[in-house]
């Protein structure tokens, strides 16, 4: 049957058979069979070499192995395609299928089969393939193009995205353009390539005869054919572009959410009209894309949201602060859109003396922000009142865990006296401050520490620890959030010496070096925002004012005590008493030995400069008890009783004054004017 149908039919269909006997060798082909091979009756007997005059050598030498390698492994079948050269010399595809026919022992004994021209069939398939092709790489046009725009957080990024993306370079668009809707008007924000912005169209209206005016007004795409059918549909637009040799243009609306944000156009030098797939593919480009501008416009307005309302809580200007320079900078989350609660401040006081803030309240959101603006309010008061820099931090602690709220914040505070240079530090469960030199060395400033804002109040450990260190004219304070040092995979040791280097290379110039520390965290970007304060001392012509210095000393606090000692010693020594260093010193570690011993709780030693007829160096130890010491004789075996002596030959004079909750003992150093 199936002999008579390949005879019958084989001519209109392009194929033969054949019946070749292994035994004899001979093959037995029908004239269909012969027209595949080009061959007439006359030049075929039979002998299958006789077809290789047709078929061309390399596709012979695989066609043999195929057929031997089917007969060894005893295979029942095989098929191969092979190309023949025609009498024209045309290369012609041709396929063959075989049949093995086996006796009871397996030995092939005859294969019978046909062959047919397959020229069209794998022209048919080439096409198919390439349609194939084209089919996945517009899809993958959509997915990259969506992957290039899933990173993008700004209107920014989205044009930087589609311009450097290699889909729109798949797409052989020679520009594109892209607006947005704004105020009812078409803000053109990107336009390529360059030279080809046209004047005028920077903001158009939606209702002028521009192809995006059009497709935002219907909100349906606009496929541009040929230049003659650009130059009759927008004859306004069309001699501004005719230059750059556009031959079609595809504009798409950019609609999310059922409303259009604005319109993409592609621009085409070297295309002539849009298949239905192209058509397709362009239209879910333009929703991929409309998604991400919606994202960005929606980011970009929370995030100036955010920033605005974080700008309003902090200071509206920094002070300025005879004898110091200052820099701050804020930088809000590039990762993230909720607000921080990153402060500084900057809290000018009498006699020469300034206060430094930085601080973070836990969390990035709104309430962070409310507590971090009453906090930061609280913390300038307690500072401007006069209590000691342990008092601010310890009584700003009792006011945010009376506040509703759960969040805690971590803060340093730093009273530095410019006239001296005495520094003290409080630092409340926050990052270490660095010290910079005036010859660009930078190194960490170990800082005691307590518990963070809120926890110490209620834990009840709110005696705050207080280092005092010198600050030498020219050395530079650097305060910070951690979000400047935190790199991820990092520990803090880590960005802390990164944050060091970045500082001991960056310029000299104050406001510089605050920009240079920022652009690295712009950067690199992060989940965290950051507050920067940088406080510069300066020269030692800083204006005499007199001063006022104070610590407290908690007993059974000896580095407490040696701090105390050690402001003592800078007070005497910048403001021009070097002469009297060891009566002041000495007498001023009587009174502060006398309270710790004789009283209960701890004392607070002050140090000041009187103004008047004569320039007057005073030292006041104040404790909680109210019994008045007396001077009394020691006795040859005495070992207590000399200490108000001394004072009293050692001090022009001394005294004691009842306070409120205890006493003041003082005593007072005539010191010569300073030039």
């Amino acid at each position: 049957m199936t002999c008579c149908f390949v005879e019958a039919y084989g001519p209109a269909l392009g194929l033969g058979g054949f019946d070749w006997d292994l035994d004899s060798g001979l093959m037995r082909m029908g004239g269909s069979a012969l027209g595949v091979f080009d061959l007439r009756r006359d030049e075929y007997t039979g002998r299958p070499e006789e077809l290789a005059v047709r078929v061309h050598p390399a596709e012979a030498v695989r066609l043999d192995t195929l057929v031997s390698e089917a007969l060894k492994n005893g295979s029942s079948t095989y098929g191969a395609y092979f190309r023949i050269r025609r009498r024209d010399g045309v290369l012609r595809w041709t396929h063959t299928q075989g049949c093995i026919h086996r006796d009871v022992t397996g030995r092939p004994r005859r294969i019978t089969g046909i062959v047919r021209d397959a020229t069209q069939e794998l022209a048919e398939a080439a096409d198919r393939l390439v349609q194939d092709a084209h089919r996945r790489r517009r899809t993958s046009i959509v997915e990259g193009t969506t992957a290039a725009l899933a990173h993008a957080r700004t209107v920014k990024d989205v044009i930087d995205a589609l311009n450097d993306s290699q889909s729109l370079e798949s797409l052989g668009a020679a520009s594109l353009v892209m607006g947005l809707v704004e105020a009812g008007r078409i803000h053109l924000v990107a336009d390529g390539p360059e030279g080809s912005f046209v004047p005028g169209t920077r903001y158009t209206r939606i209702d002028e005869q521009y192809p995006m005016s059009e497709v935002v007004r219907t909100l349906v795409p606009r496929f541009i054919e040929s230049p003659e059918e650009f130059a009759a549909s927008y004859p306004v637009l069309w001699p501004h572009i005719s230059r750059l040799g556009i031959t079609s243009a595809a504009y798409m609306p950019l609609i999310a959410q059922a409303r259009p944000v604005g319109a993409l156009g592609l621009l085409y030098s070297d295309r002539d009209g849009f298949t239905p797939d192209e058509r397709n593919v362009l239209i879910a480009l333009g929703s991929s894309i409309a998604q991400s501008l919606q994202r960005a416009m929606l980011f970009e307005q929370d995030k100036d949201l955010a920033e605005g309302l974080q700008q309003a809580m902090l200071p509206r200007r920094i002070p300025s602060v005879p004898g110091a320079q200052i820099a701050v900078r804020y930088r809000s989350a590039r990762l993230g859109r909720d607000i921080g609660g990153d402060w500084y401040d900057v809290i000018p006081l009498p006699n020469g003396r300034v206060g430094a803030v930085i601080g973070d309240v836990q969390g990035h959101d709104t309430h962070a922000a409310a507590v971090m603006g009453q906090l930061r309010i609280v913390l300038r008061a307690y500072a401007a009142e006069g209590h000691t820099p342990a008092t601010v931090m310890a009584r700003a602690s009792v006011f945010l865990d009376e506040l509703d709220t759960d969040r805690f914040a971590t803060c340093t505070y730093a009273e530095a006296d410019l006239t001296t240079g005495v520094m003290q530090v409080v630092r409340a469960g926050h990052l270490d401050p660095l010290l910079r030199h005036a010859d660009g060395a930078c190194r960490r400033l170990p800082v005691a520490g307590g518990m963070p804002l809120g926890l110490s109040a209620e834990f009840g450990q709110l005696e705050y620890p207080v280092t005092t260190v010198e600050l030498d004219p020219g050395q530079t304070l650097v305060l910070c959030t951690d979000g400047l040092v935190e790199l991820p995979g990092t520990d803090l040791d880590d960005g802390m010496r990164m944050l060091s280097a970045l500082i001991r290379t960056g310029p000299q110039d104050l406001q510089q070096l605050a920009d240079t520390l920022c652009e690295v965290v712009d950067e690199r970007g992060g989940e965290d925002d950051v507050a920067l304060l940088l406080l510069r001392r300066g020269g030692v012509d800083v204006p005499q004012t007199g001063g006022r210095l104070q610590q407290h000393v908690a007993q059974n606090d000896p580095e407490a005590l040696s701090s105390a000692r050690h402001m003592v010693r800078a007070a005497v020594r910048a403001w021009g008493a070097r002469e009297r260093a060891d009566e002041i010193e000495l007498a001023a570690d009587e009174l502060m030995t006398n309270a710790l011993l004789h009283t209960d709780g701890g004392a607070v030693v002050t140090a000041r400069v009187l103004a008047g007829a004569q320039r007057r160096l005073r030292i006041e130890v104040e404790d909680r008890s109210s019994a008045l010491p007396r001077r009394r004789e020691a006795g040859e075996a005495g070992v207590s009783g000399r200490g108000l002596m001394l004072v009293d030959r050692l001090a022009d004079v001394w005294g004691v004054e009842s306070r409120g909750s205890g006493k003041c003992v003082w005593c007072e150093f005539v010191v010569p004017d300073r030039l």
